[in-house]
């Protein structure tokens, strides 16, 4: 079985025939993403951060106040991981949950500790994009990034179709 670097960076020689897949397509992702936060994992943990608390932790620093179905949203998660997520990040007092807009609404946002905390990981996070682009090439991870897009938003349409 070829590494996705090898895929990418040495494919295969197209065929006549059409390609079929050979594999479990969720493995092989689980194992790519594995793979991926491996790297992300061992920079970002010299800040006390693991990638998906980095990740979440980005967000509410780039929305603002934002409601947490709204978050969920646009992190493509359900609100009862959103909810187990932000916990650890309010516990160690990097994000607070306040009032919304009205009575039934909630907002979250990052404290002063959590805005330094964001930027301290900022320079981890970086270093560990750089090294997976020296490690596949820019081209690559463009690439790799377009097809992820493609892909998103091809099983996002299926969703539509399936809530119909």
């Amino acid at each position: 079985m070829q590494s996705l670097h090898m895929q990418l960076k040495y494919p295969m020689p197209k065929t006549s025939a059409p390609t079929q897949a050979q594999g479990c397509t969720n493995f092989k992702l689980r194992q790519l993403l594995r793979s991926v936060a491996r790297l992300y994992d061992a920079q970002l943990a010299k800040t006390g951060l693991k990638s998906t608390q980095y990740s979440l932790l980005s967000h509410v620093a780039a929305l603002g106040p934002v409601a947490p179905k709204a978050l969920a949203a646009r992190m493509g998660m359900d609100a009862s991981t959103l909810t187990r997520n932000l916990r650890a990040l309010i516990d160690q007092g990097w994000c607070e949950q306040g009032p919304g807009a009205d009575a039934r609404s909630r907002s979250i946002t990052t404290t002063p500790a959590g805005r330094a905390k964001h930027a301290e990981a900022k320079a981890h996070w970086k270093r560990a994009q750089l090294s997976l682009n020296r490690r596949l090439g820019d081209d690559q991870v463009a690439a790799l990034h377009a097809m992820i897009e493609t892909v998103q938003a091809a099983l996002a349409d299926g969703d539509r179709a399936v809530e119909d």
